[in-house]
């Protein structure tokens, strides 16, 4: 279930999770392969100014979470960043929480046989996270499963390219806008069935200590910047395949009208997760046949050391 823990890092903001497969099945698979850069620059097209397209982690190591000088400039010379839902809105933020719940006081017991729902419960009573047990039987199962993949990160603090992201560009006085709401990423999640969900956690559970010959690490994928790999990591999984046009290709299409309606008057930064950028049904292909050019930037993070230095 790797590539599972690959939907949850590179794919969905506020809950954690991505999936569906396009009912043409190649089609989200054979495009040509992309420069290895998480960066892109949007031109061309009647734009007096360009836009750019950067995709995200939602979960890294702290030390990994970090800008480069192309990226600040970026940020500085654009008027808004847009993220997947608003990140800076308070409200929708805390409102998201209310949709991290099952609808109809669903609990996970009822969704698994007595055997697996010991196996979940035992494991993270044995791996306790910040939330309690009691409190995630009624968590829709794949918010529980992006615990469990943050959990297993070897890394004592945590961040993610979003927040840091969206840090320095309020300190540059930028706007921060989102593509959709959480309530609408939730109704997608509501979509996928509960006992699916349920039963995916159940193998990302007994896959942990699974070591198979294709094992990836993703921080090191992510920092490769190689989109195709990141693609090819998510589309492996049969079971995430089964949802993919629901949440990947459909959003990518709608996010790529919203892009081309904003860039036309405002040059923004679009910032999603790294698995919505690839392929023939990806975001930076779906601008190139509406006529943009899209042109690799170099992105390279800076360490700690240099951010310091800076100052």
């Amino acid at each position: 279930m790797k590539k599972l823990t690959a939907f949850i890092f590179f794919c969905a903001a506020s809950l954690g999770l991505c999936a569906q497969k396009s009912s043409d099945k190649s089609t989200g698979a054979k495009s040509e392969p992309l420069a290895n850069s998480l960066l892109w620059k949007i031109s061309g097209h009647g734009l007096a100014h360009p836009s750019y397209l950067f995709g995200t982690m939602h979960i890294l190591c702290a030390d990994d979470a970090q800008l480069s000088d192309s990226l600040e400039f970026v940020i500085r010379t654009t008027d808004k960043v847009y993220f997947e839902i608003d990140m800076d809105n308070m409200m929708e933020m805390m409102g998201a929480l209310r949709y991290i719940r099952m609808n109809g006081n669903q609990k996970l017991a009822d969704l698994l046989s007595e055997g697996d729902y010991k196996k979940v419960k035992d494991y993270f009573t044995k791996n306790p996270s910040m939330v309690p047990f009691s409190m995630m039987e009624k968590f829709k199962p794949y918010f529980i499963a992006s615990l469990l993949s943050e959990q297993k990160m070897d890394c004592p603090q945590k961040d993610g390219m979003e927040q840091v992201i969206m840090t320095y560009a309020k300190k540059k006085g930028k706007e921060i806008k989102g593509l959709e709401t959480a309530a609408f990423q939730a109704s997608i999640f509501d979509s996928i069935p509960y006992k699916t969900q349920a039963d995916q956690l159940v193998k990302m559970i007994d896959s942990i200590d699974v070591k198979s010959s294709d094992d990836t690490d993703l921080e090191d994928v992510y920092r490769s910047q190689d989109l195709t790999k990141i693609q090819e990591m998510v589309m492996k999984e049969d079971d995430i395949n089964q949802s993919l046009d629901l949440l990947l290709y459909n959003r990518n299409k709608n996010w790529a009208v919203k892009i081309n309606d904003i860039i036309q008057s405002t040059p923004c930064l679009f910032a999603v997760g790294a698995a919505h950028l690839p392929g023939d049904l990806g975001v930076i292909n779906l601008l190139k046949k509406q006529g943009y050019t899209l042109t690799p930037v170099k992105h390279a993070p800076m360490n700690k050391n240099t951010q310091v230095a800076k100052k």
